[in-house]
């Protein structure tokens, strides 16, 4: 055997030394023959195959490819195959794999592929694949092949079960893994031609390969553009359901039933619940998945180790996406796909997961903080806790102390590690910073600090100082106006959450508003960050948020230096420019009589301004006898003018009694103030008015002066 080897050895050593002293093209090819031969074999190793290409180069292999005539009795594509099989023998080497020489074959390789293939091009299709998968295996690989068409190739061999096309599979795998965005991008329709075959397959399957593609599925379903806006990504999706709703209505092995639940969560991320059809089947369907994916939260946390088998985290996680769409698909009112009954018993089944959830993360050492798992599991929690605030309350208030030192420590380790600008290019990959547990507890602690113990618990783990330091971060994201749309939106619906923390800790806990330094400090900010906030009318809510949270603070911190300054000044001006112009008159169509109605400006954001507003005109109607400058401001401002004449044009009827009452509480403390306002007021008949609308507190102060 070693001779044997030694013989083939001496022999490729002939043909490379013929290779390199060959005086024409017959001798070329008859040494490339039989080193083809050779490489084919498997008989050369990688130093050899280096010493091929420095006798070749990639002349000849080139000038092989480009040759379209045959020697005489030779197969059609001898030449191509010979030139084929070098460029996958030098494609072992990486170096070469990723020289512009092979790059510039790509759309070579992919015409190989999508061609008619018979018995004597197989080896030609192997050579391909061999040279596309060492290219993917380059730094430029994936994105030479991308954008050189060769997903689109890929995903024909795969549809047309070409020769080798459980390859052409793999190598999509590997793309969409690396260039999932810019392969849906390109070449959308080809890719939904893959995930139709895989789905049609998945549906018609009786036997193991039904499972095996729950694996492989998750990779073709594309967050953008989503699958439910396209007629064949709809009936990809149908399919998907029946195959599901076909497994986990059987008897399952945890094997089995862990990669359907995975691909079901997958589905649910990129298309919510809309592909689980309505009626009574899916109803029933989708109260059994969010049922199995509590049951198995609760079998693994509860569970002294509860993770430590392999793969459990995905699953679990999986499960938590599950869950949360069980959450919103309970708190559904318009066209819900789930009954009451259904939504009731789900709600207890969703607490008992959630008590597993609670008692895993008390079990959390320090050392585990940074596992992405804990992440996953806080986050789902804040879910919870932001819907359903009267069960675990208990077990909620015991987990506090845990869940404000994990989202400082995270808060503090991004704001130090990470600079503006990154975070920003970082959130726009995701639903969210992995370091911004913070956001998701927000809505959970708003209800929490309009309850006593939670809220002492909040404020004694120090939990006002990290939203302030967390208020002024976001603010700084939001003004830097990032390019993101996800990243704005999430950015001003964390502010407008904070602001409704800080809203309930000045109602119920005046006394820390005036002793806590950080509502100094978040007085100050809001004093400056108004004005600039105003003029942009695309943050209407986050400017009736700043406006209501700095009057009402502005009441309990009137002595304080901040409130003494030109700021002030130009804070409570911005106040009254955004008070002031909710209102205005309107006849309805087809009438003359003018009837009061929100501005224009307003009326797209009103329903989650109108309280804010109401709580806003109370709170600058107790400012009045606090600050001399406002009521200056308000006549400079010729809202007094405004008021009377909204009030003398429109409809008695059409002024609701919320705004009437608004309305009469600035008046009289107006009026008790400042001399100069009861003057505009009675100038402008306050006192026929006040009668006319019922304010009865106006017409006496008016009476009494």
């Amino acid at each position: 055997m070693a001779s044997g080897c030694g013989d083939g050895n001496s022999t490729l050593k002939r043909c490379l030394g013929v290779l390199r002293d060959a005086r024409n093209d017959s001798e070329q090819f008859a040494a490339l023959l039989l080193v083809a031969k050779a490489v084919r074999a498997g008989e050369v190793d990688a130093k050899t195959r280096r010493q091929i290409f420095d006798a070749i180069g990639f002349t000849f292999p080139n000038r092989l490819l480009t040759s379209r005539q045959p020697p005489a009795g030779c197969p059609q594509h001898t030449f191509q195959a010979l030139g084929l099989t070098l460029l996958a023998c030098f494609c072992t080497d990486p170096e070469l794999a990723g020289h512009s020489q092979i790059l510039n074959k790509i759309p070579t390789f992919n015409d190989i592929l999508v061609s008619p293939c018979n018995p004597d091009s197989t080896s030609m299709i192997d050579d391909v694949y061999q040279c596309l998968s060492a290219v993917m295996a380059t730094a430029r690989g994936p994105r030479e092949l991308v954008t050189k068409g060769t997903v689109s190739a890929l995903c024909q061999a795969y549809v047309n079960h070409s020769y080798a096309s459980d390859r052409a599979l793999t190598l999509l795998l590997g793309l969409l893994a690396v260039a999932e965005v810019k392969c849906w991008q390109r070449d959308a329709p080809h890719l939904l031609a893959v995930l139709g075959k895989l789905s049609d397959d998945f549906l018609k399957a009786e036997d193991i390969t039904k499972f095996e593609l729950c694996n492989v599925l998750p990779h073709f379903v594309p967050q953008l553009p989503p699958l439910t806006q396209d007629s064949q990504g709809f009936e990809c999706l149908h399919k998907l359901y029946k195959g599901l709703a076909n497994i986990l209505g059987s008897k399952l092995g945890q094997s089995q039933r862990d990669p359907a639940l995975k691909l079901a969560a997958c589905l649910v991320q990129a298309c919510g619940s809309e592909w689980i059809p309505a009626g009574s089947a899916g109803s029933k369907f989708l109260a059994l998945l969010v049922n199995l994916a509590c049951v198995e939260v609760r079998l693994t946390l509860e569970e002294p180790d509860p993770l430590e088998a392999e793969g459990k985290k995905e699953v679990v996680t999986a499960c938590y996406v599950l869950i949360e769409m069980g959450i919103q698909e309970c708190l559904r009112e318009e066209k819900p796909l789930l009954e009451e009954v259904q939504k009731m018993q789900l709600m207890r089944i969703m607490e008992e997961a959630f008590g597993a959830v609670i008692f895993y993360l008390r079990q959390v050492k320090q050392e585990e903080l940074q596992d992405p798992f804990i992440f996953a599991s806080v986050r789902i929690l804040g879910a919870w806790m932001a819907e359903e605030t009267s069960s675990l309350k208990q077990e909620i208030c015991e987990l506090l102390p845990f869940l404000v030192h994990y989202a400082k420590k995270h808060f503090k380790e991004a704001t130090t590690a990470v600079s503006l600008s990154q975070l920003e290019v970082d959130s726009t990959k995701g639903s969210g910073l992995p370091q911004d547990a913070l956001r998701f507890l927000l809505p959970g602690f708003c209800h929490l600090t309009a309850e006593d113990r939670p809220r002492d618990i909040l404020i004694s783990e120090g939990a006002p100082a990290l939203l302030w330091e967390y208020f002024l971060q976001q603010w700084k994201v939001l003004i830097s106006e990032p390019e993101s749309l996800t990243l704005l939106t999430s950015t001003e619906m964390s502010l407008q959450t904070v602001c409704g923390i800080f809203l309930n800790l000045v109602v119920t806990v005046p006394d820390l508003i005036r002793r806590d330094k950080t509502f100094s400090s978040l007085m100050a900010m809001l004093l400056k960050s108004l004005p600039l906030l105003l003029p942009k009318k695309d943050h209407l809510v986050l400017a009736a948020n700043f406006t209501t949270l700095g009057l009402m603070m502005a009441r309990i911190l009137a002595s304080s230096a901040a409130l003494q300054g030109q700021s002030a000044k130009e804070f409570f001006r911005a106040t009254i420019s955004f008070l002031s112009q909710a209102h205005t008159a309107q006849a309805a169509p087809g009438s003359d009589v003018l009837a009061v109605t929100v501005s224009p400006a307003y009326a797209s954001a009103w329903a989650d301004i109108s309280e804010l507003w109401l709580l806003g005109m109370q709170a600058l109607a107790g400012c009045v006898p606090l600050f001399p400058c406002l009521p200056q401001a308000i006549l400079q401002a010729r809202w007094l003018e405004s008021i009377s004449e909204l009030l003398t044009h429109v409809a008695p009827a059409s002024v609701d009694f919320e705004l009437i009452s608004a309305f009469q509480g600035v008046l009289v403390e107006l009026a008790r103030a400042s001399k100069m306002c009861r003057d505009v007021i009675v100038s402008h008949h306050g006192g026929e008015w006040a009668n006319l609308y019922g304010m009865a507190a106006l017409e006496q102060c008016l009476a009494e002066q």
